[in-house]
């Protein structure tokens, strides 16, 4: 979205920006300068007004004369949007233009309201009856459970906007009507699709039902997840290795406190004392090539792993991300009391 009260005319005067930078106060206070074709050439800060005003310039100057045109930007369309979104952010810049081919401005990232711009759609599965939570579930779905101040669903409805995700589907089944009338109304500006499944179709196999995807790569989870999990470090690992699918995996630690027999049949070949190994559990947060959904069959009881088992026997690249943040899979009473408690310290 380009944001007009950023955009000033080249043929403008320096007092009329520093009234628009004036009316800025509650964001950066930075212009986008464009000529008479609407293509951006340069910038003006409150600094650059003030150095110029220093120098001599007077507010009937035009600012075409005084901006910066030494500017940085991203490229509409170019695969690597992301890593150079992290690099703007890095070097503590505030708003990102993005250019299309003729330098029109095509989108103005503000990276004080977003983590980041991710090319993706999200699909949260939220039909589930939470039979382990009852009698809390029994007249409320599980994803509208409240922890802390919001809804266990809306913690990730939030987390997934920060990282820029604009379309966000949630299938829904048990209980479907209160979470569609919880949906009804825009998210923190995002429109949430809500989609019904007809009946259990098992993790993912109500994906097919989403009418529309709008980017190649999707973004599948669980809603009843408490996570911190970083998608766009998720995101960039996933193109890095250029995987058909990457499933978020959690560590899980295993420690024996005897020492264990390295046996070859009945000899004992060596001893390792008190060993401690690491394995990696599903996490229900994978990212999927748009495209590999075209091998979930249709209305067909489906779990992520068979899709996962599908793609290795196809000789596909399936991955593990490792996630060593917080994660919750909020399916029983104590790990819902975990969540609630941990997020009084997350406020």
């Amino acid at each position: 979205m380009v944001e007009k009260k950023y955009i000033i005319p080249q043929n403008q005067t320096l007092l009329a920006a520093l009234k628009q930078i004036n009316a800025l106060w509650t964001g950066p206070l930075v212009l986008f300068v464009v000529d008479d074709e609407g293509r951006m050439v340069g910038t003006l800060t409150d600094g650059d007004a003030r150095r110029a005003l220093t120098s001599g310039a007077s507010v009937q100057d035009k600012i075409g004369v005084i901006m910066n045109t030494n500017f940085k930007f991203i490229r509409e369309g170019e695969g690597e949007i992301v890593s150079e979104l992290r690099k703007q952010r890095e070097m503590k810049m505030k708003l990102v233009p993005i250019l299309k081919k003729d330098n029109s401005i095509s989108e103005i990232i503000n990276l004080e309201d977003y983590i980041t711009k991710l090319p993706i759609d999200a699909v949260m599965m939220a039909g589930g009856k939470g039979e382990r939570l009852r009698p809390l579930t029994e007249k409320t779905p599980k994803p509208l459970l409240p922890v802390g101040d919001k809804a266990i669903i809306d913690h990730n409805i939030d987390r997934l906007i920060s990282y820029g995700v604009q379309h966000i589907s949630v299938t829904v089944n048990y209980l479907r009507e209160q979470v569609e009338e919880h949906f009804a109304e825009p998210h923190n500006g995002v429109q949430i699709q809500t989609v019904r499944e007809p009946r259990f179709l098992g993790t993912i196999g109500s994906i097919k039902f989403v009418p529309k995807f709008y980017n190649d790569t999707v973004l599948l989870m669980n809603s009843d997840i408490f996570t911190n999990i970083d998608y766009e470090d998720f995101f960039l690992h996933f193109q890095q290795h250029d995987a058909e699918m990457s499933v978020a995996a959690i560590p899980y630690n295993v420690s024996i406190p005897y020492g264990i027999l390295d046996l070859e049949g009945r000899n004992i070949q060596g001893l390792v004392e008190k060993p401690k190994y690491t394995y990696y559990a599903n996490a229900g947060i994978y990212l999927i090539k748009r495209r590999a959904l075209n091998q979930i069959p249709n209305d067909v009881f489906f779990n992520a792993t068979d899709l996962v088992e599908k793609l290795i026997s196809d000789g596909k690249n399936v991955i593990r991300y490792p996630l060593n943040g917080t994660w919750i899979d909020i399916g029983n009473p104590q790990e819902y009391q975990n969540a609630i408690e941990l997020a009084k310290h997350l406020r």
